[in-house]
């Protein structure tokens, strides 16, 4: 596995990445480094911890999500960051999570600030197309705040392309883009609702009107190419569609 990163490396390969949840068959991953681990509301820490430390044994380089708003205290946070540079964990993402905290902490500034994070790789969330749960004027104020803590940000999945690019040109580090693998227009739909990619549904419905459409799936490969003048780094959101993102990856030589 090492050695297929280390060949496309060399070749300028763009870089993709991608996340798997805890429970997630590693068998099942396609030749790309980076895999985040999801800890979503209501999970074990310890879970994606473990699953960190797998990766790790694979030849992954494992990014285990640092969710505020599902850590309950600082003991609990100082466990679970031990937990994953015990078991070689090099890089993480630091996130707000979940809508409603279950303990002391309610932003990813909050998680950045405490200092347990020191020696790891931070990535926190960029929102070019804003967040349902937070003001733009907020959004904007936390992202200053966590700018000095952060070595690269990983945006939402956005299909507008404008977006994106303003977005990066405004950024002092790296920007990893959000995208989806192949999925059916309906359900880009259904998700870009969730996450609140007001451009993006806009985009999608003004571009498919036609009811069969919605039945086909789109993959990425249009935005890609309009974007990777402006970044080389990709990070995919699956949305448990990891066979056909696989098959996606492979088919486009991108592993």
């Amino acid at each position: 596995m090492t050695e297929i990163f280390k060949k496309d490396t060399s070749r300028g390969r763009m870089n993709f990445s991608l996340e798997i949840g805890p429970h997630t068959d590693l068998g099942t991953l396609p030749a790309v480094k980076d895999v985040y681990v999801t800890l979503l509301p209501g999970g074990d820490y310890k879970e994606t911890a473990k699953k960190s430390g797998d990766l790790v044994k694979e030849g992954f380089n494992p990014v285990p999500h640092v969710p505020a708003r599902s850590i309950n205290n600082d003991e609990e946070l100082k466990d679970y960051i031990n937990m994953c540079k015990d078991l070689g964990v090099k890089q993480a993402l630091v996130i707000g999570g979940s809508r409603e905290p279950i303990g002391k902490f309610d932003s990813s500034f909050q998680i950045l600030e405490t200092g347990y994070l020191e020696g790891i790789k931070i990535g926190i969330a960029g929102h070019p197309e804003g967040s349902p749960d937070i003001s733009d004027q907020d959004l904007e104020k936390a992202m200053i705040d966590k700018k000095p803590y952060a070595d690269y940000i990983v945006t939402q999945w956005l299909l507008d392309t404008q977006p994106i690019i303003d977005f990066i040109s405004k950024q002092s580090v790296p920007v990893h883009v959000g995208i989806t693998g192949p999925m059916k227009i309906s359900s880009l739909i259904k998700f870009a609702n969730i996450v609140g990619a007001k451009n993006s549904i806009n985009f999608l419905k003004s571009n498919f009107s036609k009811a069969l459409d919605l039945l086909k799936p789109k993959d990425p490969n249009d935005l890609i190419g309009k974007v990777k003048s402006h970044t080389d780094n990709f990070h995919i959101y699956t949305f448990g569609g990891l066979k056909e993102t696989n098959k996606w990856l492979k088919e486009n030589k991108y592993v």
